[in-house]
């Protein structure tokens, strides 16, 4: 929780910093709503035969800021929640020592997983507009990263496994990922501004704490979020 009250207060404590140099520099601020396609990356060897098994649905909503320092440059934030995840599976045949399991020679783990990650996300990146394509309509290009922090988890629907014990234990508490993006911004008042894009967001850092990794034996497992978002908002 002090994670989660240290990542608001920097967001607010930036956005007043940026507020209060408007007579420098113009900031806008806004709302942002993110449906979006989510999926899951893995990287093990091939015979655990662990994988993201399709995509899942997720959605981000949240407060932005632009800080310009120039006519058609700006440096982005704010404060996201977001939803990500998707499923993964997996299939190992270990070998076992003869005679150890009522004479097998091995034995067979497998299992898929639906996972549901809720983050509290902080964006910082470089925002490029074009010119006036037509009337009162720019297009814009984004790339920068994100630091996350994870507030709940799911797996396979359920908040705790069959101990009791919440599955965020079983998650990192932070993610990076890094997002690279495109739109179109339209001005439809004095400093009202719409618009609407799409944005990659690609995980960096493993999002699993050697949950996976102890089912392998192997601490080289990782997983990582993928997600597209379609970026739907309004300026003030």
């Amino acid at each position: 929780m002090k994670t989660i009250r240290y990542s608001i207060l920097f967001c607010l404590v930036a956005i007043l910093f940026l507020g209060s140099r408007h007579a420098e520099a113009q900031v806008e601020i806004g709302v942002k709503f993110a449906p979006s396609i989510t999926s899951n990356r893995t990287l093990a060897q091939d015979k655990y035969n662990f994988e993201g098994d399709g995509v899942g649905g997720g959605f981000g909503v949240g407060v932005i800021a632009d800080y310009f320092f120039g006519a058609n440059y700006a440096v982005s934030s704010g404060l996201m929640y977001n939803i990500k995840g998707g499923t993964v599976r997996y299939s190992y045949t270990q070998p076992i020592a003869p005679g150890a399991l009522d004479g097998a020679t091995s034995i067979t783990m497998s299992g898929e997983d639906d996972l549901s990650l809720q983050y509290l996300e902080i964006p910082i990146a470089l925002k490029l507009f074009t010119n006036e394509i037509s009337t009162d309509t720019k297009l814009y290009f984004q790339a920068g990263g994100s630091l996350n922090t994870m507030l709940a988890a799911k797996v396979n629907d359920k908040k705790v496994d069959s101990e009791g014990d919440k599955f965020t234990k079983r998650f990192n508490l932070f993610e990076i990922d890094v997002l690279i993006g495109v739109g179109v911004e339209r001005q439809i008042g004095v400093s009202t501004k719409l618009f609407g894009g799409i944005t990659y967001h690609r995980g960096l850092t493993d999002v699993d704490d050697d949950h996976y990794a102890g089912i392998f034996k192997d601490d080289k497992v990782e997983l990582k979020n993928d997600v597209f978002s379609l970026d739907f908002g309004i300026k003030f």
